[in-house]
């Protein structure tokens, strides 16, 4: 990838508190990467400094944008993509529970099986994740579920840690209709149906959720985002290229 450029879309919604901070560790770990590449920073609609913060960040690489209302993570990074110049794409979210250093694994996962996408997995079984076991099961059930309305073979469909290349983002993320709980299924879906190739790769994350348990709303929430996207999906034919094109 050493000829190639990386942007990285970096959505953030209230994060003033750490985004200047963590904005220069990621400029940190990138530098070692020896890849040229742009941070897009992404403030959500937030109601704190997170803009200002964020602009104090003095690197030519690192641009800031933000508009007034706060819309989901998934708008965020359709927006972010908009805005991008690289090559290949990636999403790191703001307060960086997955250090940016690891993009490393992605990038060697990416050029080893010449994948269009991969995802830092957190059910891969070289990962190494402090993962409740309330979590782990229903991951499981869910990744089933998941695999029977779509066969999709990706065990960890909700992990916000990708790398696209540029091809694969342009064609999947104009398509992708959810903002918040299930955006991150819906691109792999798509991404799924149009024969781009993907892979799961190694990820390492310490202290996830930091004890929290699954709330019954936000269960309640992936639950009908997903059976939206399988209506679209198997129903609507929302996503084959006849509907797309108008035709």
């Amino acid at each position: 990838m050493e000829s190639h450029k990386l942007s990285v879309i970096m959505p953030c919604y209230n994060c003033g508190e750490y985004i200047y901070r963590n904005l220069h560790e990621m400029i940190r770990a990138l530098n070692n990467l020896k890849v040229d590449y742009e941070i897009i920073v992404v403030d959500d609609g937030s109601n704190d400094n997170t803009f200002k913060e964020a602009k104090e960040v003095k690197d030519r690489r690192v641009r800031v944008f933000r508009y007034n209302d706060n819309k989901g993570k998934g708008y965020a990074l359709k927006y972010g993509f908009s805005k991008v110049t690289g090559d290949f794409i990636t999403f790191i979210d703001a307060d960086l529970d997955i250090h940016p250093r690891q993009l490393k694994i992605l990038i060697e996962y990416m050029d080893e099986h010449n994948a269009d996408m991969v995802i830092g997995s957190k059910r891969h079984k070289e990962s190494k994740v402090d993962y409740p076991l309330k979590r782990r099961v229903l991951s499981y059930f869910y990744h089933l579920f998941v695999k029977f309305l779509f066969g999709l073979n990706v065990k960890d469909t909700q992990s916000g840690f990708k790398l696209f290349r540029y091809d694969c983002a342009k064609t999947v993320l104009p398509k992708v209709l959810v903002k918040q709980f299930a955006f991150d299924l819906e691109l792999l879906v798509v991404a799924n149906k149009y024969g781009f190739k993907i892979v799961e790769a190694p990820i390492e994350i310490k202290q996830l959720f930091n004890g929290s348990s699954v709330g019954l709303k936000a269960i309640k929430n992936m639950f009908q985002d997903t059976l939206a996207i399988a209506y679209r999906y198997h129903i609507k034919k929302w996503y084959d290229e006849d509907h797309l094109n108008g035709v």
